[in-house]
């Protein structure tokens, strides 16, 4: 498609020169007034390039040229002008935002090759400002989405743990009174139920706060030892939990990382292979000290590293709802982003371990 190009002279034969000089490559429009320029440019407000005289009755080309950023700002400018006219020019010239001069007479090869700069230039311009505003919009779009996720977290912060607290709190009432072994084997089931519910709700929760930056984190020195006896608190009394624990301090939110560990550790015993062994060690290595968990298992794919990485990551466990949404992974991968750290998943034969690593103190 053709780009518009204004020519303004107020001589005749000096337009339909310049028409014929450039018809083929451009769409020419003719002016021999500053005044019936302006007029050409609120009819056409796709020009690209506005060529104008300098010396011209009643206005000259500058002021002409002045007039027309207001309704064609992204429009290149060039000037035709005598060179008795340059002194004057010269002091004008950044009014009009113009982007050459030339004297006359013109060459016309260097005018051509200027022209087609200056329609070069103005694409250019005219493709960045649409990525820009393309930005614009996706900048736009993400603090909706932004917007969204807090709104999530409110609504599944009260539109569903409320109803939730009422179904525990009637549940509990309910196993105080006298059940048959049918309706004791119903409340059960109905009460493993809500904590899988509430356990995911919580887990979704922590996700969307750390992901959105609403976690606080409180990171201050505290010893490695403490951080991962308190995390394998709950899973004590398994005999084939080995440690391997230089007592190091490290710079950390000790809670976050507890949750990190303890997640961590869950994760490899639901998935390791029966009665084997999981080992955790915390080893310096520089200036940073590395936590490792490691158990027995089938070696995972890189593919398959980088799903389970993200949120709400479907296999087969998921869709047989037996393992919860799978954000064990994303949840603790997004804690660790907090601290500027991330998980490192590697599996050296017949082993899958897990590691990140947190600076020294």
């Amino acid at each position: 498609m053709k780009q518009s190009i204004l020519i303004v002279d107020d001589e005749i034969d000096n337009v339909d020169a310049l028409e014929r000089l450039f018809r083929r490559g451009y769409n020419v429009l003719k002016a021999t007034s500053a005044a019936e320029g302006l007029a050409q440019l609120k009819g056409h407000p796709d020009v690209a390039l506005i060529i104008s005289d300098q010396r011209m009755p009643e206005m000259t080309g500058v002021e002409m040229l002045k007039k027309s950023i207001k309704t064609h700002p992204d429009a290149i400018r060039i000037l035709l002008t005598g060179y008795t006219d340059m002194d004057s020019v010269i002091g004008a010239i950044n009014s009009g935002q113009v982007y050459r001069y030339l004297t006359k007479p013109w060459d016309p090869v260097d005018l051509v090759n200027t022209v087609d700069k200056a329609v070069e230039k103005f694409n250019i311009r005219r493709e960045l400002k649409e990525k820009n505003d393309a930005l614009e919009k996706a900048l736009s779009e993400l603090k909706v989405l932004d917007e969204a996720k807090n709104q999530f977290m409110i609504l599944i912060n009260h539109e569903l743990k409320t109803p939730l607290t009422v179904i525990s709190s009637f549940l509990e009432l309910l196993k105080e009174t006298s059940l048959d072994a049918d309706q004791t084997q119903y409340v059960d089931r109905i009460g493993k139920s809500s904590d899988k519910l509430h356990k995911i709700i919580n887990d979704v929760l922590e996700l969307v706060s750390a992901q959105t930056g609403l976690t606080t984190v409180n990171a201050r020195k505290t010893s490695t030892e403490k951080l991962l006896s308190a995390a394998a608190q709950p899973f004590s009394s398994a005999e084939d939990l080995h440690w391997q624990i230089d007592d190091l301090n490290v710079k950390a939110d000790p809670a976050i990382v507890q949750n990190v560990i303890g997640r961590l550790i869950e994760n490899a015993v639901k998935f390791r292979k029966k009665q084997t062994p999981i080992s955790v060690t915390a080893e310096a290595e520089g200036e940073h000290i590395q936590i490792t968990i490691t158990n027995e298992g089938k070696a995972l794919k890189p593919a398959t590293i980088e799903k389970i990485l993200k949120p709400f990551a479907l296999d087969e466990n998921i869709m047989h709802h037996s393992q919860g949404l799978g954000l064990g992974l994303s949840v603790s991968q997004a804690l660790l982003k907090l601290h500027g750290t991330a998980l490192e998943i590697t599996c050296p034969k017949g082993q899958v371990r897990v590691s990140f690593s947190l600076p020294a103190a």
